[in-house]
């Protein structure tokens, strides 16, 4: 980690940055002994089966073929919980990912919901985010599973949602680098800015029902299943291999081809950020790669040979952008999210507001 596009970061006498300072406060909470990771997994079941005993589904599971959720539907499995699989198809999907969502469905009988998202809906709102400037392109998709998923525990009144989200590989990621997933309002104002279309059928959720049911668990409660046990990725990626024949894509989440390529060419191109950085630095500090494996990993370049312009080529057309167009884009200077309208501010209230509860 260094502070190239990082103004939150601040380095000890040592030279130890706040992120291996505040994992080192944190890791306890997240290594186990053998036995307490099996009770842990066992309350989870118990919980999930509790109230919603012989309903159709004990929980909902997002499932994308990248390694956590893939592992998630893994332990579930094993656990023998009754889960409905949810993909949201936004169109950038890549081959491998699909298999792996494919093997997974058909060795864990899992019932399968894939959402196809209303592609020229979505291609123009992630269109007016390009035009915006702002950095996360990603938000779109991670606020709009949330919402599919908020849709469908109401549909099948499911209490439980098992995320893949864990501390142990994600943990140091700098807050400069994405924006609230939550701020509705700053997708509709970003749309009503640079988009073309109205936001229709895209999967939403307001701010303050996003927050009760993350801070209080409000109609639906999210399980990070992988933070009960020593999540380790790289045992996870061995186990899946055997158990579902499951590939491995690359990078961290570039099972999507949109993620790809806006975290090897988007965010060092417009940004400033490799993200990289964040991702082998978390790994490293806990235990799961060393440190010069992380580096070497660092000193990979972004793309080999031609690709980078193959895969350029195809985002500039399959978002309907001339090259000079998205060339703009890209040498243009950054836009802060809360530039536009945002519910940023409505984030101390309701911190407050879980304090008092």
């Amino acid at each position: 980690m260094d502070d190239l596009n990082d103004p939150d970061i601040i380095f000890d006498i040592n030279g130890q940055c706040n992120y291996c300072a505040e994992f080192d406060d944190k890791k306890s909470s997240f290594i186990f002994e053998t036995q307490d990771e099996q009770k842990n997994l066992e309350n989870i079941k118990t919980q999930v089966q509790k109230d919603y005993f012989n309903k159709k589904y004990d929980a909902i599971l997002g499932l994308s073929g990248g390694v956590d959720s893939s592992y998630v539907a893994y332990l579930a499995h094993k656990m023998d919980l009754k889960v409905l699989l949810v993909q949201l198809d936004n169109g950038w999907n890549s081959k491998i990912a699909t298999s792996n969502i494919e093997k997974i469905v058909k060795k864990t009988g899992f019932d399968y919901y894939n959402h196809i998202i209303n592609w020229e809906e979505f291609k123009d709102l992630q269109r007016s985010f390009l035009k915006a400037g702002v950095i996360d392109l990603e938000l779109l998709t991670d606020h709009a599973i949330t919402g599919l998923i908020f849709k469908l525990a109401e549909k099948f009144k499911v209490k439980y949602v098992l995320a893949g989200d864990n501390y142990m590989s994600e943990n140091g990621l700098p807050k400069t680098w994405n924006w609230i997933k939550s701020d509705l309002k700053n997708i509709e104002d970003i749309q009503k800015k640079f988009g073309t279309k109205e936001i229709k059928t895209f999967p939403k959720v307001n701010f303050l029902r996003w927050y009760m049911t993350f801070y209080f668990g409000y109609k639906v409660k999210f399980i990070t299943i992988l933070n009960s046990i020593n999540y380790n990725k790289m045992d996870a990626i061995k186990t899946l291999k055997l158990y579902f024949n499951w590939q491995e894509y690359g990078g961290k989440h570039h099972e999507s081809i949109l993620t790809k390529f806006y975290q090897l060419y988007i965010l060092p191109n417009k940004f400033n950020v490799d993200k990289r950085k964040s991702h082998v630095s978390a790994l490293i500090r806990s235990n799961q790669i060393t440190r010069i494996q992380g580096e070497e990993e660092l000193k990979k370049p972004f793309y080999d040979g031609n690709q980078m312009q193959l895969e350029k080529e195809f985002f500039e057309k399959k978002l309907d952008f001339t090259s000079g167009e998205f060339d703009e884009i890209i040498n243009s200077k950054p836009v802060r999210h809360d530039f536009y309208k945002s519910s940023k501010k409505n984030l101390k209230y309701i911190w407050k507001l879980s304090f008092l509860i």
